[in-house]
């Protein structure tokens, strides 16, 4: 049954699902796709430049961007650096890769199935030093100043210095029956390290140490069976001024203060895929494929798109006055920031994008598809 749960629900490796439609990957009944229709274009779309890093499998790889330099990653074992598009090095390392990438710009860290972890001079791609964890990695390292927490599969940070690669700490929640497969980074802000984890928590603990610093309620398991008490926060947490936000499967969207983690406001929605947040809104992509706008103060609703309904979409990314989300079909679809019509839309190589797109200069984008296709994209 758990092999079971986990097919059905990819992309999100869930090993929960909210029905038992949902358990089934041969079944024809239920909501179907909304196929694209087409529009008037308000924004112009370009691509930058484009590369190929290798698949991604059955694996989700985030690329990570450090000005102008983007570092990307394959299950293969491939791991590249592109500075304004041209391949700076490419390497491979003697295991086949989990997890997307995490970086400060001078040490690149990635991760296996079997918590192997790696870290490469981000000047030339050379090894550096590796470490082990207790179980799969398949979230992006999370690279601080002078740290490098990695998540792995059984909920577990681990900690480490990011010179020598010498281990400092360890901290772990207990688990719960039925959770989700949380591909989502760490968050490290200054003396803060922020998660989110199985049963709708959202923590801080101290970089230094690993000591909680204070636990947010984004959301609490309710129902009457294990799969309906499924409530995750396995995206990464945002962060704006004074304020922090997640959002939970089956759950809620919560917004705490960053520094004592007392609740600010929160919005019953469940999200997998996470969240995006500007001066003025806060966008949540559904578990139904449906974009919403919140108003950051109140979190009361602003708009919806629920034109892409279906569609396994990403966490939205805010770019200028735009909202960019991609697709299960390889296609990045930008919506207007201030009532959610849609302004542009982008066709890459057809395959999905599961990764979050990723911020790349004043206004771009960097998104990397199933299939190995790496881009930076710019609209306006």
């Amino acid at each position: 049954m758990m092999r079971l749960l986990a097919i059905a629900c990819a992309p999100l490796l869930l090993t929960g699902c909210s029905t038992l439609e949902a358990l089934n990957p041969f079944a024809s009944s239920g909501p179907k796709m909304a196929e694209l229709r087409p529009f008037t274009a308000t924004a112009e779309v370009r691509t930058l430049w484009q590369d190929s890093v290798g698949k991604s499998e059955d694996y989700v790889f985030t690329p990570a961007i450090v000005g102008s330099s983007v570092y990307a990653a394959a299950r293969d074992g491939s791991v590249v650096r592109l500075d304004d598009g041209q391949q700076v090095w490419r390497v491979k390392t003697e295991r086949a890769l989990s997890g997307g990438v995490g970086t400060d710009g001078r040490t690149v860290v990635v991760g296996t199935a079997k918590g192997d972890v790696f870290a490469l001079d981000a000047a030339d791609g050379k090894p550096l030093w590796q470490a082990k964890v207790s179980s799969e990695v398949i979230a992006p390292p999370a690279v601080g100043p002078g740290i490098v927490v990695v998540r792995s599969g059984d909920h577990r940070l681990t900690a480490f210095e990011v010179v020598g690669g010498k281990r400092k700490w360890t901290y772990q929640r207990p688990g719960t029956p039925l959770s989700l497969r949380a591909v989502a980074s760490p968050l490290v802000v200054e003396k803060y390290v922020f998660v989110g984890f199985p049963g709708g928590k959202l923590i801080a603990v101290n970089a230094d140490n690993g000591a909680p610093l204070w636990e947010g309620t984004v959301a609490l398991p309710k129902g009457a069976t294990e799969l309906e008490r499924v409530a995750d926060v396995t995206s990464v947490p945002v962060i704006d001024g004074r304020m922090i936000c997640a959002a939970a499967f089956q759950g809620r969207v919560s917004c705490f203060d960053l520094g004592n983690g007392n609740l600010m406001w929160s919005r019953d929605m469940s999200s997998s895929a996470g969240l995006s947040i500007d001066s003025r809104y806060v966008y949540v992509v559904d578990d139904k494929g449906i974009v919403h706008a919140l108003d950051k103060a109140s979190g009361a609703s602003i708009w919806k798109q629920d034109k892409l309904f279906q569609r396994k979409l990403t966490a939205p990314l805010a770019r200028r006055n735009l909202v960019a989300v991609g697709d299960v079909q390889g296609v990045v679809h930008f919506l207007n920031r201030e009532d959610g019509a849609f302004a542009a839309r982008l066709t890459t190589d057809g395959s999905a994008i599961q990764a979050p797109l990723q911020p790349f200069g004043s206004g771009d984008l960097v998104a990397q598809t199933r299939n190995g296709r790496l881009l930076a994209v710019e609209a306006q």
